[in-house]
């Protein structure tokens, strides 16, 4: 169950559209922060530090993939205990140093200001963990802009799966034809187009994907083009 702390009430779903945000790589740039806890971590190995451009497309998939995946670039065998070992500290570490780099990308603010004086409503559905999530999202003072927050383990599933988008907009008193979701990577496409929801990719994040490839509903470069006119096309064209 998401803590209550984490979420408003949300008991009226016609009080408005609901706008449903990706958090890595599409509200906040954490990629910094999160290759500096995981070469922290992997120094514990001897391990040479990975770079920026070498994980940051799986920056969305979690930290034990990335802890993998760190092994496998300097060809170094690495078994699941010792995964789950590198896990722990990894999350003392990213935990310990939050917010760090981490910002929210140009134009997040007002976007979110603009969307919400036109009566649209604010969700998260990532699939970073919540302990990580949670607190991150506080420590930028942002939680108490949206309407749920679930993290990649509130639901038995997570995106691409359509029930974790679905799952998200249920908590935030939604309704999937008056949702969208915005994101950055194929997992936040995917999870709309399985629960057929509208999206709206964005250019800047960490996908090592073209978005053009992933083929959302719309595209856009910057903050400042998600209007709530957009935000109505992209409903109107999920629903047709």
């Amino acid at each position: 169950m998401l803590p209550v702390s984490a979420t408003k009430s949300a008991s009226n779903s016609a009080s408005g559209p609901l706008v449903v945000f990706d958090l890595d790589g599409t509200m906040i740039d954490t990629a910094p922060d999160l290759i500096e806890s995981l070469n922290d971590t992997i120094a514990l190995r001897d391990l040479a530090p990975v770079t920026f451009d070498d994980l940051t497309h799986l920056v969305g998939q979690g930290a034990r993939v990335m802890i993998r995946r760190a092994f496998n670039l300097r060809d170094v065998p690495v078994d699941d205990a010792d995964v789950e070992r590198l896990l722990s500290h990894f999350l003392d570490h990213y935990l310990a140093h939050m917010p760090g780099k981490s910002q929210a990308y140009e134009g997040l603010l007002d976007c979110f200001d603009r969307l919400e004086a036109a009566g649209m409503r604010l969700a998260v559905c990532t699939n970073k963990l919540e302990q990580l999530a949670l607190p991150l999202l506080e420590r930028l003072r942002l939680t108490q802009r949206f309407a749920a927050i679930t993290g990649g383990d509130t639901f038995p599933v997570r995106k691409p799966d359509a029930r974790h988008l679905l799952g998200t907009i249920e908590r935030a008193g939604g309704d999937p034809l008056r949702s969208i979701l915005v994101g950055d990577s194929v997992n936040d496409i995917m999870a709309a187009k399985n629960a057929g929801v509208g999206s709206v990719g964005v250019t800047f994040g960490y996908s090592d994907v073209p978005m053009a490839e992933l083929a959302p509903t719309r595209i856009i470069g910057h903050f400042s083009e998600l209007t709530p006119d957009l935000v109505a096309d992209v409903m109107a064209k999920a629903v047709a």
